[in-house]
């Protein structure tokens, strides 16, 4: 994405392991690859730490992958690793949970700025409850929409994968100042899914007037790699108002 004042945002379409050191790994060559290119911002999807297969249990997650956000090695190396190529960084983690009596973590975006400080953390509202997934069984449900951040590229107002279909919290989000919606998702695959996935981008960006950032998963459970090999440009999206980018 390239806008009139010549930011670019750079958006990441990864396919995550089950191995976090890999997934880390991976982000890190892509954070030093889009400041080559000369973004100021990169966008990853949701999960990027890890792809959690349904057989994992709840607490294997939480005792094996997942970190806090303060002091965590995936984190903090993102946070190296932005300030190192002075970028911003949209980045999500399992955010371990700090009642150590329950096994369940939480879905978290966060905010890095090119000094490598995190401006924000999001932790997912709306919680995939549907179609036979049940992302509460391991996940736990956030409490608070974050406000607008400030960033190189405008005002960034996090949400995360099945939070667009709840057009209050984009409008809430834009209301308080936010001019680009970010989200990061992880679009399980199915019939129709995919039109879903369109005109809820779409229509977000119209009715609140908003750029929408929303970098996707690819593989696992998100997506055919037979699709992806067709129509790639198609789940990971920038959208405006009378615009359209196509990552």
């Amino acid at each position: 994405m390239t806008h009139s004042n010549h930011s670019i945002v750079a958006l990441v379409q990864m396919r995550s392991s089950e191995n976090k050191e890999e997934n880390l790994k991976a982000s890190v060559d892509f954070i030093s690859r889009a400041a080559d290119r000369k973004a100021s911002l990169i966008c990853f999807p949701e999960f990027q730490m890890a792809f959690s297969p349904l057989k994992q249990s709840p607490k294997d997650l939480a005792n094996n992958v997942a970190e806090y956000i303060d002091g965590g090695n995936f984190v903090s190396a993102l946070c190296r690793s932005a300030k190192r190529n002075k970028i911003g960084v949209i980045a999500t983690v399992y955010e371990r949970n700090k009642n150590k009596n329950e096994f369940k973590v939480y879905d978290t975006a966060v905010i890095i700025n090119n000094k490598g400080q995190i401006t924000s953390v999001y932790r997912k509202l709306h919680l995939y409850n549907a179609l036979g997934f049940r992302e509460s069984d391991k996940l736990i449900q956030g409490n608070a929409i974050e406000k607008p951040v400030s960033t190189s590229v405008g005002n960034i107002g996090l949400m995360i994968c099945y939070d667009i279909r709840f057009p209050e919290m984009s409008r809430i989000l834009t209301v308080n100042g936010a001019d680009i919606l970010v989200v990061p998702s992880a679009w399980v695959y199915g019939i129709m899914k995919e039109d879903h996935w369109r005109t809820m981008i779409m229509a977000r960006a119209i009715e609140n007037g908003s750029y929408i950032i929303a970098p996707d998963q690819v593989g696992n459970i998100f997506q055919e790699e037979v699709w992806l090999q067709i129509h790639l440009a198609q789940f990971s999206w920038i959208w405006e108002t009378n615009r359209e980018w196509m990552s």
